[in-house]
């Protein structure tokens, strides 16, 4: 079943924002580039914004006037547009970057990384949002997320690590079946080529990743970002040193955490297979 994107109902409104932020910045003699590295944002977060697919937030639109001179035309067409607008689709940029990347390094620690997820898992895990779902929205979400996961196994796919605390693997979200068939696709995951699977055991006395589950992302022109979700909203890096602690972090966890090989035998252990 293909997912079909609802149609935003004032994307025409949207598309306006976006060629006024295009002229103001070609009138300043900036490149997408240029302005983003001075706001300190992804560069395809305003290519997306110019070309109506992205909505213009408030803060963003604030900084826009500031860097472009625009004498507050961009808050002022902000907040004049229909709520509807105001709110970016959830994690839409981070997403359309995945399909795109070169890398994706992730680290996870209290779900698996919806790139690994079997179906029923995901399911599992859309099942305990709060406030609930129904039961459309759940199969659509769900089918979407499996969708996510072609990248892996195109002919061309990125380079990947997932690195999981082991406390994701005591969890059995959806129950004892959902659990095993998880534990088992991940095995068969940590064989594809150019894939790493790598756990971080319980009980380390020293954890780089304490400040919680992130992503580093290689874009297809070698731009290094990251990603970085929390509750009722996420984020996404382009700042050079910030990006800098992040990778230096995940270098850390690679070693604090089983190796390769190691990591598939805990999970065969959790499987019951050794």
């Amino acid at each position: 079943m293909a997912v079909r994107k609802r149609p935003r109902k004032n994307a025409s409104a949207m598309r306006m924002v976006g060629a006024l932020v295009a002229r103001f910045r070609r009138n300043a003699g900036l490149t997408q580039r240029e302005l983003a590295e001075r706001l300190m944002v992804a560069e395809v977060t305003i290519a997306s914004i110019e070309q109506g697919v992205r909505p213009l937030l408030p803060d963003l639109a604030e900084s826009l006037d500031q860097v472009l001179g625009s004498q507050g035309a961009m808050a002022v067409a902000v907040a004049n547009m229909p709520e509807v607008d105001l709110v970016p689709l959830w994690a839409a940029e981070f997403l359309d970057l995945e399909r795109e990347a070169l890398g994706l390094s992730s680290y996870q620690n209290q779900v698996l990384p919806g790139l690994l997820q079997t179906r029923a898992y995901a399911r599992a895990v859309f099942s305990n949002d709060v406030p609930a779902l129904t039961r459309d929205e759940i199969e659509l979400r769900v089918e979407a997320r499996i969708q996510r996961q072609e990248i892996l196994h195109r002919k061309d796919p990125p380079r990947a690590c997932f690195i999981l605390s082991e406390a994701i693997l005591v969890d059995r979200l959806g129950g004892d079946a959902v659990y095993t068939e998880q534990l088992r696709s991940l095995q068969e995951s940590a064989a594809i080529p150019g894939l790493t699977v790598q756990v971080v055991p319980l009980g380390r006395t020293f954890h780089a990743g304490l400040s919680g589950p992130f992503i580093l992302i290689e874009t297809a022109d070698h731009q290094r970002l990251a990603y970085v979700e929390a509750q009722r909203g996420s984020q996404l890096i382009a700042a050079p040193d910030e990006v800098s602690i992040l990778e230096h972090k995940y270098a850390m966890l690679r070693t604090q955490a089983l190796n390769p090989q190691e990591s598939r035998d805990l999970l065969s252990r959790l499987l019951g297979e050794q």
